[in-house]
């Protein structure tokens, strides 16, 4: 009850926030909720910042309050204001709808499809606020009839047309402009692609940002559907690029192969169905609220990271590199460092951890190690540079109490009910999620048969 009220009246002030050309920035500073999921639209539809931390005296608040005013080289503000982005099209395809922090400016024009997604009805939208990281997710519908085929060759064209004003007070205008051709038809005189046009569609396509615009649909349609449904739905449309893409024959599920540009997006799909997006349980609503505003305004390098966490691996072993998101890559040797865009890990290894209780690093004959425990604090230190909000840094041991932040994001091929094939080193994760192992057995039986 009272929830609805509140969502409602802070729509209103949303909308005249907007109608104004102002901008609403939240840092919400409390070890209990403050109504941030109330007020996300607040944030979303202004293109605000979104700050959460547990106290005002906290170095996630310092530092990201202070990111907010950063300047470039020429002394001005990282940011612009009051800006439109409109998108116009040629005639075979239409814009079915923008998801991203803006709000509609219902502005209807011949580009406009009826099929809507995310704000839709719209070929233009008001972004209140601009920084060099926002993104703005476009998605478009083909129109054309089957009967007004298109020629084999024909370029269509579409134009981003965004105008600002810049923080040194100037009103600037970007136009970009894009011409790009059409895949191949089949022969026959309708508009359908045959094996050639789906060779071309497959070549260019890309993972990275297929996979954070799916993201943004899926948190988009959770915001009105159960996460059930979001995740069968999430899988047919899994299944189905798989079924239109993948080289299989019917029925021999050992025959199943992705090409190298698709080989990624079933481990961006798996990890987004087990992330903060759609899986809130453990979250609060206002940090379910808090991580969602984020996979809205950044761009795909940001998003992908947000969806698959990056895990570097540190030890005598072998140099500094990445290693695979699984519990396998845990090693009492070893010594992890997490990036999940909104938390840096540092995880220690049982052997490396009781070498560190025992001071080995402050003895010059263990140099060596010394520089081994510094190499990731430093590594973090870099990726804690640039990032906004600042980031949760997290120091931890293995079978330590805060060793559930990396845990709870890599793959569990090794559980209490199952041991993992990946040559683990006795590490268990307590879960009853299934590995990525098993999601991709089920995703390639549901592909090739008949």
């Amino acid at each position: 009850k009272w929830h609805k009220k509140a969502m409602a009246h802070y729509q209103a002030v949303a909308a005249g926030a907007v109608q104004n050309g102002h901008v609403i920035d939240v840092f919400a500073c409390a070890l209990d909720q403050c109504g941030v999921a109330e007020m996300k639209a607040c944030v979303e539809k202004t293109g605000g910042v979104l700050v959460q931390t547990d106290t005002f005296t906290n170095v996630i608040f310092k530092e990201s309050f202070k990111r907010v005013f950063a300047r470039d080289e020429n002394n001005d503000l990282r940011m612009a204001f009051n800006a439109e982005l409109e998108v116009i099209t040629s005639r075979e395809f239409k814009v079915a709808g923008a998801i991203g922090c803006c709000a509609t400016l219902n502005k209807k024009s011949p580009s406009v499809a009826e099929t809507e997604i995310g704000v839709g009805n719209t070929c233009a939208w008001k972004l209140c606020a601009l920084t060099p990281s926002t993104s703005v997710s476009i998605f478009f519908e083909v129109t054309t009839q089957h009967t007004n085929p298109i020629p084999q060759g024909q370029l269509r064209y579409t134009q981003f047309q965004t105008h600002y004003i810049h923080s040194s007070g100037q009103h600037r205008l970007r136009v970009t402009t894009l011409a790009q051709t059409w895949a191949t038809p089949e022969q026959g005189g309708e508009n359908k692609l045959g094996a050639q046009g789906w060779m071309e569609v497959g070549s260019s396509f890309d993972q990275e940002a297929s996979a954070a615009l799916m993201a943004r649909w899926a948190v988009h349609k959770a915001e009105t559907e159960e996460s059930f449904d979001i995740l069968r739905w999430l899988d047919r449309k899994l299944i189905q690029l798989c079924q239109k893409f993948a080289d299989f024959r019917k029925d021999d599920q050992n025959s199943f192969r992705l090409a190298p540009n698709f080989s990624i997006y079933p481990q961006f799909m798996f990890n987004l169905r087990r992330s903060q997006f759609l899986h809130v349980f453990g979250s609060s609503p206002d940090e379910t609220a808090f991580f969602r505003i984020y996979l809205l305004t950044e761009g795909v390098t940001n998003n992908t990271l947000m969806i698959q966490p990056s895990l570097l691996a540190y030890s005598f072993q072998h140099p500094p590199g990445p290693v695979l998101l699984d519990v396998s890559s845990i090693s009492p040797d070893r010594i992890l460092l997490l990036d999940t865009y909104f938390n840096i890990v540092v995880f220690h290894g049982e052997t490396i951890a009781e070498w560190r209780r025992q001071n080995y690093q402050d003895n010059p004959e263990y140099a060596s190690f010394k520089q081994l425990l510094e190499a990731p604090q430093a590594e973090a230190k870099e990726l804690m540079v640039d990032r906004f909000p600042f980031p949760r840094f997290v120091d931890c041991n293995q079978h330590g109490s805060q060793a559930r932040f990396l845990l709870s994001k890599v793959n569990p091929s090794s559980t209490h009910n199952q041991q993992g094939s990946m040559g683990g080193n006795g590490e268990i994760v307590q879960t009853d999620d299934v590995s990525f192992q098993t999601f991709m057995e089920y995703l390639q039986r549901l592909t090739v048969q008949s």
